[in-house]
């Protein structure tokens, strides 16, 4: 359940401690220390005694374990609440998976709670521990560590988003028919893939602005000019999901009308084919009636006569039809 747990002083980390209780009261004293634990999936047995020795707020807790909601920041008397979905798309699958990130902030310590397969926080970690500067401002620091590194992976994930795009619209207007045969499947899935992206994205805007505006528990105003850096590459992402939206409705639109003109091609073919069936076909039904006085019906040259008269009209038919381009 608890994938790292490590005490910071002074912007450094020091030894584990072997009891959350003691390491918080310790942090606590010291002034220029914190506690961060990082969690993954943990059960409602595992997380009890965790948040019973925080002191983490019931509701709060519940949205941990269940791990269905949607980005927020919720303000509690102990601690502060943010909801973050990262992001993590396989290019090679182009499948688009979500996942659900939690990060409890409060008086000397963090805890964060990880659902699903994309993980930001190792590197997270890793690079704070290389950055003793913003480390030391303590757990606010790790919240903008934690928010940065989950939007800018969200323009990783928007820049292959828009490579994977730019294939599927060379495809859309390929001439080649097999080719396009099943694309409008594909364009849907794909659209499915920027809804599910959308919805990690935009619900973020108004905790991040909240984050920037200041007057936030447990988050020092002197951290807004970096919450400031994470709302302003949010606005980019959610420019680049927009124009994706965007361009797979004119995508999908261009297709159908493709499609349209296709099938106006073929039902032409065949309207032109049935046209030149249809002049033998009258010729031989007339002829075929048998009645006793008709014209030519004895003449010795009558039945070759009635063959070259249908060629003839079908050649005719067909010069016609392929210069109106129906053929």
């Amino acid at each position: 359940m608890i994938v790292d747990c490590a005490l910071y002083r002074g912007g450094k980390r020091a030894d584990r401690p072997p009891d959350f209780p003691a390491a918080l009261r310790e942090a606590r004293e010291a002034g220029d220390a914190f506690l961060w634990i990082g969690l993954y999936e943990p059960t409602e047995a595992e997380f009890a005694r965790v948040s019973r020795d925080f002191g983490l707020h019931p509701l709060a807790v519940e949205d941990s374990l269940r791990a269905h909601q949607r980005p927020k920041l919720e303000t509690y008397a102990d601690s502060l609440f943010l909801v973050l979905k990262p992001i993590a798309y396989e290019e090679e699958t182009g499948e688009l998976s979500t996942g659900e990130l939690m990060v409890f902030v409060g008086d000397s310590f963090v805890l964060t709670v990880r659902h699903g397969r994309a993980n930001p926080l190792g590197a997270v970690r890793e690079r704070l521990e290389h950055t003793p500067s913003v480390l030391r401002h303590g757990p606010t620091a790790v919240m903008y560590a934690v928010s940065d590194t989950v939007v800018d992976h969200y323009l990783d994930v928007a820049a292959a988003l828009h490579h994977d795009l730019d294939d599927l619209e060379a495809h859309v207007f390929s001439t080649e028919v097999r080719a396009t045969a099943s694309l409008a499947g594909r364009i849907y899935a794909f659209k499915r893939q920027a809804l599910e992206f959308r919805r990690a994205t935009v619900p973020l805007i108004d905790p991040v602005a909240r984050l920037t505006g200041g007057r936030v528990p447990f988050v020092h105003d002197d951290s807004r000019f970096f919450f400031r850096d994470v709302a302003d590459h949010l606005s980019r992402v959610n420019e680049q999901v927009e124009s994706i939206d965007r361009l797979l409705t004119d995508i999908l639109s261009a297709h159908l009308a493709q499609m349209g003109v296709r099938q106006n091609d073929d039902m032409r073919k065949i309207s032109a084919w049935a046209a030149m069936f249809a002049v033998p076909t009258a010729i031989a039904g007339v002829y075929g009636m048998n009645f006793t006085h008709m014209p030519e019906l004895h003449w010795i040259f009558g039945y070759p006569m009635a063959l070259l008269l249908m060629l003839g009209v079908c050649l005719v038919l067909f010069r016609v039809f392929k210069s109106r381009g129906w053929m």
